[in-house]
């Protein structure tokens, strides 16, 4: 192997930006790391350069250990976005810089020079300043540098950002025939898709500092494995619906399964993909050869050159819970991506506002589950309220759970997590188990360093229950459920929420749960008084809107969903007044806390 990445981690102002990531890239291989800004792709393409230094794990490149070596001890060619080239020098100049300072021989610095602008296509341009090149032609110069070296890994961070899309083109067909005809081991960042699908061999998808899936891009695009890796590479449509051992059933709808994801013999919640070119659309019933969604109403009408594109809108359709695209918040209607040939286009004319007819083609059912929860396993009352709670609610969502081990030595952890497994038995999508330590909470930072979580189920204590969810909400990225006793599943939640985007937040994923729960929802909001008639009809507006989308959602009160904007305090994230006063009264229903994703000032 060329490259070779062992659990790589690094850390910014205590932000993990790189999260155990582990890569191998064969010989000659042209990988591309592909995600969206700040996902970590960039960071890890310095700790392989040596630019950035690691915290913990390895780099070995072509079986060398260069994790502590210099950047220019290791062989790599390095091209970033931004072209770095050295204005006062020549073209020429610039692309023998690193050979000069290695003080090649002028005839051999020449030679190499000329070999490399017929290479980038810039031979005779090797007098010219940077300045009187174009972008694409600096980009190539800087291409031809970072090859003067002969590198055995060539390393380009997102290097056409900065250009238009003719170029951006050019560019891409002339780099990747010059890595094949070079057979130079390439790692490729970019945010761009299109890009990944026509340069990469193999493409790893990242996000929040995570490697989720790697895979050659036609097998990630029809086949991923994960919610994220199928909504962000392209347009996708994803719903949650039902396998069977026939196929998969949305509502009423049953479709064979064109690709099986992990589908078992027996019944189960699944995640539904089928992309825009999968769709069938056509203005009667009759002219559709394929399992029919349902009739909708054409809500735009796009010419994208080649082919056309369609949103439609379908009524809600029951026991389906639409993932991608989101409908509105207030919604009470599922949206639908399609693409058409302009033969297709011509030959069914649609516009805004027509009646149309959805078909479905082909279906691929994801092997991830939607949720996955965490739960410490301990033998407190409130611990296994919340171990039992946990399991009910994994077997009913068809979630991952993990359970991880509290204090205590090897032997004590190891038995505690095997009487867990015991207790919740069989029935679960997806169960692990994770070793604890003697602060159970650090416990929750490693683990959900490891892997992200949605939800933490954890024993609510007698004392000082802000104190802990605010210790454990500032653990990871999670929401978190309070469990004070043991109860049955709840049936009927109370979601409290302030008008606003948070508040969108918080009823969306408190529906998503009382879907999966097949519980009640009401949305309660409290205005100040006395309040003003403005700001009383934007509540109204808002709940009415809630109620909608929790009608999408499907989903006496016996678990009370609060929202919590974690407020900066002093570096860490503290709960506001009012979900602290919460927390003290509320000892006898479980609290669900929804995070919000930003922290208050």
């Amino acid at each position: 192997m060329s490259i070779v990445l062992d659990r790589l981690f690094k850390r910014f102002d205590n932000h993990l930006v790189v999260n155990d990531v582990s890569l191998e890239v064969a010989d000659g291989e042209f990988f591309v790391l592909l995600g969206p800004s700040g996902s970590g792709k960039s960071t890890v393409l310095r700790l392989i350069a040596g630019l950035t230094e690691i915290d913990q794990g390895n780099v070995r490149l072509h079986g060398r250990d260069v994790t502590r070596l210099a950047p220019q001890r290791r062989g790599v060619g390095l091209v970033f976005q931004h072209y770095a080239l050295f204005r006062h020098m020549s073209v020429a100049e610039n692309i023998e810089f690193a050979l000069r300072i290695r003080r090649v021989a002028p005839q051999e610095r020449r030679r190499r020079r000329e070999e490399l602008l017929d290479l980038v296509g810039l031979s005779g341009l090797g007098g010219r300043s940077p300045r009187q090149l174009s972008g694409g032609q600096q980009q190539r110069v800087a291409l031809a540098r970072a090859l003067a070296r002969q590198p055995e890994v060539l390393l380009l961070d997102e290097p056409f950002g900065a250009l238009d899309a003719r170029i951006r083109t050019e560019l891409r067909r002339t780099i990747r025939a010059i890595q094949r005809e070079l057979k130079i081991t390439t790692i490729f960042v970019t945010h761009d898709q299109e890009e990944a699908f026509e340069l990469a061999d193999r493409l790893g998808v990242m996000n929040f500092g995570r490697l989720l899936e790697i895979g050659p891009p036609q097998e990630l695009y029809l086949r991923p494995q994960t919610e994220f890796v199928a909504t962000f590479l392209g347009t996708a449509n994803l719903m949650v619906g039902e396998v069977t051992p026939e196929g998969v059933r949305l509502g009423p709808v049953q479709f064979p399964l064109s690709t099986r994801g992990g589908v078992a013999g027996v019944p189960r919640r699944v995640q539904v993909l089928f992309r825009p070119e999968d769709v069938a659309v056509k203005t009667s019933e009759d002219a559709l050869a394929w399992p029919l969604l349902g009739e909708g109403v054409v809500e735009a009408s796009d010419f994208v050159g080649s082919y056309e594109r369609l949103r439609l809108r379908l009524p809600k359709i029951a026991g389906v819970r639409p993932i991608a695209p989101t409908a509105p918040f207030g919604g009470d209607f599922i949206l639908i991506e399609a693409s058409r040939s302009q033969h297709q286009a011509r030959r069914f004319p649609l516009q805004a506002g027509d009646s149309a007819w959805v078909g479905v083609r082909r279906v691929h059912a994801l092997t991830h589950p939607g949720l996955s929860l965490l739960v410490m396993a301990g033998g407190s009352q409130e611990e296994l309220a919340a171990l039992d709670l946990g399991g009910r609610i994994a077997s009913l969502a068809h979630a991952r759970l993990t359970i991880l081990g509290g204090g205590g030595d090897e032997a004590e952890v190891r038995s505690r997590l095997q009487q867990a497994r015991e207790r919740l038995g069989g029935g679960l999508a997806a169960l692990e188990t994770a070793p604890g330590g003697e602060d159970p909470l650090e416990a929750v930072v490693r683990e959900t360093t490891r892997q992200h979580y949605d939800l933490l189920v954890q024993g609510m204590p007698a004392r000082n229950g802000a104190e802990v969810a605010e210790r454990s909400l500032q653990a990871g990225d999670h929401h978190l459920l309070l469990v004070p006793a043991p109860g049955p599943v709840p049936s009927k939640l109370l979601i409290c929420v302030a008008v606003g985007e948070p508040g969108k937040e918080d009823v969306v994923f408190a529906g998503r749960l009382a879907r999966h729960l097949n519980a009640q929802a009401t949305i309660l909001t409290v205005l100040p008084a006395p309040a003003d008639p403005r700001e009383r009809e934007r509540a109204k507006r808002f709940l009415a809107a809630g109620s909608r989308t929790l009608s999408l959602l499907e989903g006496d009160h016996d678990l009370v969903v609060v929202g919590a904007p974690l407020v900066a305090h002093r570096g860490r994230a503290t709960l506001d007044r009012l979900v602290r006063g919460l927390l003290g009264d509320l000892r006898d229903h479980p609290v669900l806390i929804v995070r919000a994703h930003e922290v208050l000032a």
